[in-house]
């Protein structure tokens, strides 16, 4: 009997904990897309090319890329919790109904011993229970259970109120829920209106440029003419680099050498024995690494990050020109080709670092000013600044903020930040490292 009553206890206990995890994964799946939502309401700020030369237009198309990319991530997003808002409502119908089964159960089971109870009410049945025993040690026993079962009686009536109360808040989550995704559905329809108003602005966007495809071309070429002088002086900088640290390696394996000799002193004649001899002494080699210990400790660090980056620059952005050479599919002959990415944000925002390290070079070129900052075999690679807050040679930390971003005001303040990533020489994926 005691048993029993600790397991009705328990089980009472347990199904009072699975209470509002609905509510929870909710507002879990809110702030998800609360931030993205955010940064599309932001974002849309930037939506502000009204310039008509090709160079703003091709501009205009770019940012309105990123916003059609960003809107359909949402979208996507909405897609993704109305299916975990489909499992949960699945979930809390089959948990309502367990506990009906169990709540009907319990009631049939209640109701026999009250029936019993009812046929065997009055005390002279209990008493004759009782002193019809054979011994005291059965007496006692008997009205032990006759206490027990009055108590058990009185545990049954509260725990059957307490499962009508939980099928009740079952009930109430589970309204909570489809109401939930009833908000999402309009959410989800408002979203795709708005989706395809931006695609029907694309459109009309995509057909100027092409009545203007000489000037496109032109602009183009001058465009990939800029990147190519500011790539060549990224990769030559970074060459330069690479052989410092490859000299740094070379110095801290010499010392090493050193030290194991002088550890060694002159333990070993034979060897010197040999020398004499013409035999070259077998003096333990330099190791070929292309950096000392420290950059070797930071590079590993660095690369566990991969994906947790932050975004480098600070405020509302968007990505308006992605990573690797590819075609434009609305216009014809128009291949875009970028070794990192472009990202879009406010006048006066930040360029900031993604990762602790050293300011390898600041470099200025028609006009604007770059910066590389070396996280031991990774450089991350910070173009278009108006100003720098940093020169070579400074230790940086993670966020620190290394220029303002500029600009353009022939563009209507249109303020866009060119990021690479490398590692060495290798040119890497920069969406694949920051976290967004």
């Amino acid at each position: 009997m005691i048993r029993l009553l600790v397991f009705v206890l328990l089980s009472c206990g347990v199904a009072l904990q699975s209470f509002g995890q609905s509510n929870k994964l909710i507002k879990e799946l809110e702030g998800k897309r609360g931030d993205l939502q955010k940064r599309i309401a932001e974002s849309e700020t930037l939506l502000q090319t009204t310039k008509q030369d090709v160079g703003s237009q091709l501009a205009g198309l770019s940012t309105l890329n990123g916003q059609i990319e960003e809107r359909k991530r949402y979208i996507l997003q909405v897609n993704n919790d109305m299916e975990a808002i489909d499992r949960e409502l699945a979930s809390l119908d089959r948990e309502v109904e367990r506990l009906q089964r169990d709540l009907q159960d319990k009631k049939e089971k209640y109701a026999a011993s009250v029936r019993y109870l009812y046929k065997n009410r009055s005390v002279e049945d209990k008493l004759m229970f009782i002193l019809s025993a054979d011994n005291l040690a059965q007496i006692y026993r008997r009205l032990r259970y006759v206490r027990e079962y009055a108590d058990f009686q009185r545990l049954q009536g509260e725990d059957i109120k307490r499962r009508q109360e939980q099928i009740g808040r079952k009930q109430n989550e589970l309204l909570e829920v489809r109401q939930a995704k009833e908000a999402l559905l309009k959410e989800r329809e408002a979203e795709k209106q708005k989706l395809e108003k931006e695609e029907k602005e694309k459109k009309g966007l995509l057909n100027k440029l092409r009545r203007k495809q000489r000037g496109l071309q032109n602009e183009l070429a001058k465009q990939r003419k800029e990147a190519a002088r500011l790539n060549a002086r990224i990769d030559k900088l970074i060459a330069e680099e690479i052989e410092k640290a490859r000299k740094r390696a070379e110095e801290e394996a010499r010392r090493e050498s050193a030290a194991r000799k002088r550890g060694e002193g002159t333990a070993a004649p034979a060897n010197a024995d040999a020398g004499k001899a013409g035999q070259p002494a077998t003096a333990a080699p330099l190791e070929a690494y292309t950096m000392d210990k420290a950059d070797r400790q930071l590079s590993g660090t660095f690369a566990s990050n991969r994906g947790k980056l932050p975004v480098p620059i600070t405020g509302p952005y968007l990505i308006v020109s992605r990573y690797g050479q590819y075609p434009v599919k609305e216009l014809k002959g128009v291949v875009l080709d970028n070794k990192g990415i472009d990202i879009q944000g406010q006048p006066g925002a930040q360029a900031r670092a993604v990762f602790g390290g050293k300011v390898a070079a600041v470099f200025k070129l028609d006009g604007l000013f770059n910066i590389l900052v070396r996280h031991g075999a990774y450089i991350s690679v910070y173009c278009n600044l108006a100003s720098t807050a940093v020169k070579a040679g400074d230790e940086v930390s993670i966020n620190q903020p290394l220029g303002t971003v500029f600009s353009n005001p022939a563009d209507g303040g249109r303020t866009v930040l060119h990021f690479q990533l490398r590692k060495e020489k290798e040119k890497l994926n920069p969406e694949l490292w920051i976290d967004r």
